[in-house]
């Protein structure tokens, strides 16, 4: 779990022990069924360290979906523009949405839940959690493309961090990126000379597409799921 940094808002508080996300903790505090000190909380209220927090043994703990899914060229993440479609126009699931992005030209894996919690913690760079990728380019891979791309590429006045690239042929590389600054690898290749023919997500965290095909979904659970939640909020 996250460390607790006191005070801490009540609802944060609630989400990090896994009763609820910070919107569905907002709604239990509304409905007076959360109390701080044997005071009924209210919306705001701060929990400093030693208060004695409670939850009603009713409120049950919620059970999240989670699912990889193959994002394929031409489908949007988020927020189409007429004539687009995005994943959740392609799989008409309300109940689950994307977490982070991949670009209309991009294809690959996609974090699919119902678990507003693990927003902030898969995509702020400051947990630096692997994203790793396959990328093909125009014209053959050099080996001080390689040297210059894992040592930080200035992009607009922004170094890029430090990342692992493995040669897979004369076209083709895999990198492992723990930042996400909008089309980076894009911008990084053209800051080398190179431009993508095309980019595939294969794997965030301990998450892998393995052989699930564009348009397809596969849920998450047992051992990988636990993985995964454990490094996010354990």
């Amino acid at each position: 779990m996250e460390p607790i940094s006191y005070p801490i808002r009540i609802n944060k508080y609630l989400a990090l022990l896994n009763f609820a996300t910070r919107r569905g903790a907002d709604e239990l505090i509304k409905r007076k069924s959360v109390t701080i000190n044997g005071r009924i909380a209210v919306l705001g209220d701060m929990v400093n360290e030693g208060d004695k927090v409670e939850v009603p043994e009713s409120v049950k703990t919620k059970k999240y979906s989670y699912f990889a899914y193959y994002k394929p060229h031409g489908i949007i993440t988020h927020s189409p523009q007429e004539g687009e479609e995005s994943i959740n126009d392609v799989l008409k699931n309300k109940n689950i949405f994307p977490i982070g992005r991949l670009d209309k030209d991009s294809e690959g894996l996609i974090i699919m839940t119902d678990d507003g919690r693990i927003t902030e913690r898969l995509l702020s760079p400051e947990f630096e959690h692997d994203k790793e990728y396959v990328v093909k380019v125009n014209k053959e891979i050099k080996p001080s493309f390689v040297r210059k791309m894992e040592g930080g590429v200035n992009i607009d006045g922004y170094l890029t961090k430090n990342c692992k690239v493995i040669f897979v042929n004369d076209f083709t590389f895999r990198i492992i990126l723990t930042e996400g600054k909008k089309h980076q690898i894009r911008r990084m290749c053209a800051a080398l000379g190179y431009t993508i023919d095309n980019i595939k997500r294969i794997r965030i965290m301990n998450i892998r597409l393995d052989k699930i095909k564009p348009n397809q979904l596969r849920k998450i659970e047992g051992d990988e799921l636990a993985e995964f939640l454990g490094i996010l909020i354990k």
